[in-house]
């Protein structure tokens, strides 16, 4: 076995990165009208960085950062959730895993490069789609920047 079977050489996301994709989810947060709570996270779903707005709800604050984790570590934006994780749906009860950390409404959204899930961002503060919107915004951004 050659010894590079034995490491990954997976992209990951720095703490640069982390900072782009805050500055775009404020922008887009300012945009639409609601400060946001915001957490980027890494691909195993530990926190980078983490900004509250002036007017974000402090009870968003968690909530922001474990639909960030959920996303990162299922690889799904965490709307995809919602629709599944209710009474009678297949995934009933999900929420209660990982601690109570598991989240099914939207606002999470995982940050792929090179086909790999680098980590995610997660927002909170405004409606189900509002966050999600603003998490969609900021991962563009940063998209776009590593493209060119």
């Amino acid at each position: 076995m050659s010894k590079r079977a034995l490491l990954s050489t997976r992209p990951f996301l720095t703490l640069e990165g982390a900072r782009i994709i805050l500055e775009a989810a404020k922008e887009k947060a300012k945009e639409i009208g609601v400060d946001m709570d915001i957490a980027v996270v890494d691909g195993g779903g530990h926190l980078i960085a983490f900004e509250r707005m002036d007017a974000a709800k402090i009870t968003g604050i968690d909530i922001a950062i474990n639909k960030a984790f959920t996303s990162a570590c299922t690889r799904k934006p965490t709307s995809e959730y919602a629709k599944i994780a209710g009474p009678g749906g297949e995934a009933f009860g999900i929420h209660a895993s990982n601690q109570g950390r598991f989240t099914v409404f939207g606002g999470g959204v995982p940050i792929f490069a090179q086909d790999e899930v680098v980590g995610a961002v997660g927002c909170s503060s405004g409606s189900a789609a509002q966050d999600e919107a603003v998490a969609g915004a900021s991962i563009g951004a940063f998209l776009h920047m590593l493209n060119g």
